[in-house]
């Protein structure tokens, strides 16, 4: 079992189609990125945005997608795309929100990492309205979900992000007035299942989970409470795992291992049968705090408040080493080719080089301020998105 968790950790794939990239865990195959970066070296180009927001860029077919907002009231909802190759603007469309974009100014409207499933192009915004594009730009649907539920909403705003689950676009809405999931037609944008929630802030994202086939796969909902796996076509419950987790770090698949925000960190495996969840070890010393656990390579990686790297053993949870970083960190890191990539807050990025005793900073710059978005890893590229800028980083 420990052999397949460390191949499905292995990644697959050249695009970043997700919040957290391929499979959700913050992890890349790529190789031969850069190591050193400047403002005069590897930094390839810097493309200028309309609004701010902290959702995260994805890469898609050569292209760079990323969603902001603009206006007094960030009621002008952007979704851009940009060339990978040059940074050219491909595309550039503007709607008006059509639900409340009431938010804390420390975030934005634009919060939600789109997702794609290499057709089309999903986007959330804390005005509870998703978009679908196809990747030339063009609409194909829209729903103004807050039409539909006006009391979910909160003042501090919503940031969970879009799940593809196949055919299904999944959206988790948690607010102290009403929350729920849904499951939408990815083609039609037509509901196929809804699910309501506890009534509670929560920021986390739902995660697909696969099994060894097909139908053992599950969207995994994560609240303050605990978790639900949901068969992704139908929303039918499959288990229920009553915990206390965290309602701003969301869970981290690997294999046929969950790695959740609950009681520091607590590593699941599914029990016999389906019956539910059965936690393999329970960590405090990896206990999380804004950012979500990354998970490459028999390591998963957490960042703890104001920003000390911890790495652990997947198998055991064993602490193996930790390393002082500059903070605060909110964005989430990533991972490919033994190093991570950590933006802080106010834009320092650092590149950290990973081993199995301890870890080494081997590369910083200052790019923009207010970088609450996590990296994105793709092409031999890593992509970061700041309050007013999208940048590629490339040899």
């Amino acid at each position: 079992m420990l052999a397949w968790i460390l191949l499905a950790a292995a990644g697959v794939g050249a695009d970043w189609p997700q919040f957290r990239g391929p499979e959700a865990r913050g992890a890349s195959a790529e190789t031969g990125l850069p190591l050193t970066i400047s403002e005069a070296e590897n930094v390839a180009w810097k493309a200028a945005l309309p609004g701010p927001g902290p959702a995260s860029p994805i890469v898609v077919d050569g292209l760079v997608m990323v969603t902001a907002a603009s206006g007094p009231r960030q009621e002008r909802l952007h979704v851009l795309a940009f060339d990978a190759a040059t940074g050219r603007a491909r595309w550039q469309r503007t709607i008006w929100a059509t639900g409340p974009t009431v938010c804390a100014s420390f975030g934005g409207v634009a919060a939600s990492t789109p997702a794609s499933d290499g057709r089309r192009v999903y986007a959330l915004f804390s005005s509870n309205d998703l978009l679908c594009f196809d990747l030339d730009g063009n609409l194909k649907w829209l729903r103004g979900l807050s039409f539909e539920r006006p009391l979910t909403r909160n003042d501090v705003g919503m940031a969970s992000s879009p799940l593809v689950a196949g055919d299904t676009v999944v959206v988790q809405l948690a607010s102290p007035g009403e929350s729920f999931a849904a499951g939408l037609d990815a083609e039609t944008g037509r509901t196929r299942w809804k699910r309501l929630l506890e009534n509670d802030a929560c920021w986390t994202t739902p995660v697909l989970w696969k099994g060894r086939q097909g139908k053992d796969d599950a969207v995994v909902l994560q609240t303050e409470s605990g978790l639900a796996g949901l068969e992704p076509s139908t929303g039918k419950e499959l288990w229920t795992h009553a915990a206390p987790c965290s309602t701003i770090s969301s869970a981290t698949p690997a294999g046929e291992w969950l790695f959740v925000p609950a009681e520091g960190l607590t590593a699941f495996e599914r029990a016999a049968e389906g019956a539910g969840l059965e936690p393999i070890w329970k960590e405090s010393r990896l206990r999380l705090e804004n950012v979500s656990p990354v998970v490459d390579g028999g390591r998963v990686y957490v960042i703890k408040s104001p920003g000390i790297l911890v790495a652990g053993d997947t198998a055991t949870g064993q602490v193996l080493w930790q390393l002082r970083l500059k903070g605060p960190i909110w964005a989430t890191p990533a991972v490919a080719d033994g190093h991570l990539y950590t933006v802080s807050h106010e834009g320092l990025v650092q590149v950290v080089r990973l081993g199995d005793q301890r870890g080494e900073v081997v590369a910083s710059v200052q790019i923009d301020g207010d970088a609450l978005a996590s990296p994105a890893i793709a092409d031999g590229a890593v992509y970061f998105r700041t309050r007013t800028s999208l940048w590629k980083i490339a040899k």
